[in-house]
């Protein structure tokens, strides 16, 4: 990092709880770990800890990161959550040792469930070293096995249960890379931080205790901006590639352009993309194709775009909508493949789009009978769910992002419509 800060430099950011690792930022960083800790998770593992794991330790013994990161995991494209990295006396199931312990009885279950049987016996010993992640959802871990592996880190993460559509719902575990170093220079920035393409963003909190230190704890403000120009280093580039030509032979930049496009709501760059050969067929967010993802997101003008140059459109999606869809989307989508069903129709209610929903209705009439009876059933289920949560929001005990009004307004749709 010398070309970047000076030694003084380093110091100050140290005195703020900011470390610098293998070109990445980590913040509230802990002071280095001591070595009779790490002599105890030495202890507990069944090959040696790997070196660039000790550099780290004896720079930090954890803290934040606040990073992108998506891998293919069991043919999904998953954001991996790597926003920790454990240390011992870490809260919210965020400590080391407790991860340890974690997967000490894990491993104890599954020698008890193997003997049972036959199998071979458990050494004692720990092959993978839970280092990060986000306490129960995702982990990652160092592989401390000899062997041809030692050194590699791995990514875990739980899949959801099927009731979440779109999602992974079986366990994944995939390679991030060959070793710590390699893997802290995988994660990334699909956005610029400070111009972000919604309220929610990642390198908000970084920014947050950026701000917090200085107003609070005196950081100097250049300094602060210099890390800042540091860590948008690691923006990703795809704007070049397309102008080159080359995007559409770049899968994971050519993905995260496409998420642009969706998370801008922009058709052109859709049309621009899809004109430069990138494929629009894949899943862009988990399971979620990029029609489903632009529709979830309100963004209507590049969900047309993308239908009109050729992704595919999914049988349900007019099921998942959030927000007023037109007719003439809802008709694109109908003629693209997507089934008129009875959800889609009240889904189009709530969201105040009448006309979409009578359109759907006319074509879910053609070959059913019971579209009256039926739209009732499924209204009330959705009145029903929308006054409880209504409920919950005004006593304080529910958070919903649309807040006690924007759920009325969806329940006055559904009371106010007549097919």
């Amino acid at each position: 990092m010398s070309e970047f800060f000076g030694d003084d430099e380093l110091e100050r950011l140290r005195q703020h709880g900011i470390v610098l690792f293998a070109r990445r930022v980590i913040f509230d960083a802990q002071p280095p770990m001591t070595q009779a800790r790490i002599a105890e998770v030495q202890a507990a593992c069944g090959g040696p800890i790997p070196a660039e794991l000790l550099d780290l330790w004896r720079v930090t013994a954890g803290g934040r990161l606040d990073y992108d990161l998506r891998l293919n995991m069991n043919g999904s494209e998953e954001a991996i959550d790597w926003r920790w990295l454990f240390w011992h006396g870490g809260e919210d199931g965020n400590d080391l040792q407790l991860r340890i312990d974690h997967e000490m009885e894990g491993a104890r279950q599954a020698d008890a469930e193997a003997s049972s049987v036959g199998g071979p016996r458990w050494d004692g010993k720990l092959t993978l070293l839970p280092i990060g992640g986000n306490a129960e959802a995702d982990r990652i871990y160092a592989v401390v096995e000899p062997g041809a592996d030692h050194g590699h880190v791995l990514a875990w993460k739980q899949g959801l249960p099927t009731a979440w559509p779109h999602e992974m719902h079986e366990d994944g575990i995939t390679t991030i890379a060959s070793d710590l170093c390699a893997a802290f220079e995988s994660l990334h920035l699909d956005e610029d931080p400070l111009a972000p393409a919604g309220d929610y963003f990642t390198g908000r909190e970084l920014l947050e205790f950026l701000d917090l230190r200085h107003e609070e704890h005196g950081l100097d403000l250049e300094l602060s901006d210099k890390l800042i120009d540091f860590y948008r280093r690691a923006i990703i580039d795809w704007r070049t590639p397309l102008a080159e030509g080359t995007l559409a032979q770049e899968g994971p930049l050519a993905r995260a352009a496409l998420r642009h496009a969706i998370a801008t709501d922009d058709a052109a760059l859709v049309e621009r993309l899809a004109a430069a050969g990138v494929a629009l067929d894949g899943p862009l967010d988990a399971n979620t194709l990029a029609t489903d993802l632009a529709l979830s997101h309100g963004a209507h003008a590049a969900a047309e775009a993308l239908v009109r140059a050729g992704a595919p459109v999914p049988h349900d999606a007019l099921d998942c909508i959030d927000s007023a869809v037109s007719p003439e989307l809802a008709e694109l989508l109908l003629a693209r493949g997507a089934t008129p069903t009875v959800q889609a129709i009240v889904e189009c209610v709530a969201c105040g789009a009448p006309a979409a929903a009578r359109l759907i209705a006319a074509a879910y009439g053609k070959t059913h009978e019971d579209l009256p009876q039926a739209f009732a059933a499924s209204r009330d289920a959705m009145l029903a769910e929308l006054e409880a949560s209504i409920e919950e929001v005004r006593a304080g005990r529910l958070s919903h992002y649309l807040g006690a009004v924007g759920l009325t307004k969806r329940a006055d749709h559904l009371l106010s419509f007549s097919l």
